[in-house]
């Protein structure tokens, strides 16, 4: 065995990569009784369980407006997490969608092996880890992202086996995105289309996670904490859990609570880019996904939405409409090129992204 003197992580981290298999393919080569050590963290938070008394708040989308309005409001500024129920997506396109993202990661390491790129030219690139050269160790998961917008990718790029499903599932989240951008629209005091009028709803991106079991998980995790840098995340989970939000209280003590798989409900989460654009009144949180300790592999659908208008001359910042002589601006306008630029050049766990553009 490799000592910590002789180990060369950057040969571990290139063959993993070459395999093109992914975690998935360490865990059915049998080659993953222990967590290799490009996937180990050297400081770990406690996985415990969040307490009973907290939980992350839920929106029922059929009670009166008003009442949606104010409980997403809410849920976006003190949590910057919450789940939608009665969203109008069946449960059986849910379950759907998850069932093939399963089946795309758990056919024969030969097929997948095929999908397997870093580039993202084409809209569809599958892979291990976004940021596996960058960060300081590697996440227990494979993914495969699709840019669904402004412009889909070419059907043929998309695997067979989940290409109908997932073309479908972005036809109906693009739905519930907006809806959300809506209520917390209102929320903000002004008209529901305030935020989908900057081309929010526009520009997304799909990333279909795959977190295979973990022989050791209290070694390394699903992924990093994080916060998000788009505007707005949608998630469709299964039941396996993992997901971990970052509660911080009064007293300024944070803590981690369990987003807890709810039957036919979906994950929102409030990005970086919906924080500066509100000026803080809603809050872009950490959060993380423990290793997973089940059999089972666990399976998540993100969408990210974002705006689809870019350009150098199109800006993004604090809304004017926001803005008054006692609620000035905390942040510098910029455009996407850079918004995007600062967020690929650091680790996904580093939290630099917002205060890049604080005044």
């Amino acid at each position: 065995m490799a000592t910590a003197e002789s180990f060369d992580r950057t040969a571990a981290l290139k063959e993993f990569d070459e395999g093109k298999t992914g975690v998935r393919g360490l865990v059915e080569s049998g080659a993953a009784a222990t967590v290799p050590p490009i996937f180990r963290h050297p400081i770990l938070r406690p996985r415990s369980s969040s307490p009973s008394s907290l939980s992350v708040p839920t929106v029922d989308l059929s009670l009166p407006r008003p009442a949606a309005v104010a409980l997403a409001t809410t849920a976006a500024r003190d949590w910057g997490f919450f789940q939608v129920v009665n969203h109008g997506l069946p449960l059986s396109l849910i379950d759907c969608t998850i069932s093939a993202v399963r089946s795309f990661h758990e056919q024969p390491s030969s097929v997948r092996a095929a999908f397997y790129s870093r580039s993202v030219a084409g809209g569809v690139s599958y892979s291990s880890n976004v940021d596996l050269f960058r960060s300081g160790a590697a996440s227990w998961r494979d993914t495969i992202q699709l840019a669904m917008g402004p412009t889909r990718p070419d059907p043929e790029r998309i695997p067979p086996v989940c290409r109908e499903e997932l073309l479908a599932w972005d036809e109906h989240v693009v739905a519930a995105g907006r809806a959300v951008l809506g209520l917390l629209s209102e929320g903000l005091g002004k008209e529901a289309g305030l935020l989908e009028a900057t081309t929010c709803a526009e520009g997304r991106l799909m990333a279909c996670h795959y977190y295979p079991p973990c022989p050791e998980p209290e070694l390394t995790v699903g992924t990093a904490e994080h916060t998000d840098p788009g505007v707005l995340t949608v998630l469709a989970q299964d039941g396996v859990g993992g997901l971990q939000v970052k509660w911080t209280g009064e007293d300024g003590e944070s803590e981690w609570v369990d987003v807890r798989p709810a039957s036919g409900a979906l994950v929102i989460n409030v990005g970086d880019l919906l924080q500066i654009m509100s000026n803080d009144e809603c809050k872009s949180v950490e959060h993380r996904v423990l290793a997973n300790p089940h059999q089972e592999a666990r399976v998540s659908v993100a969408t990210f939405f974002n705006p689809g208008k870019r350009g150098e001359s199109v800006f993004y910042g604090p809304l004017p409409e926001l803005l008054s002589p006692v609620k000035p601006a905390r942040y510098r306008n910029f455009t996407m090129a850079e918004f995007m630029g600062t967020f690929f050049g650091k680790e996904l766990s580093s939290r630099s992204l917002i205060d890049h553009f604080k005044l």
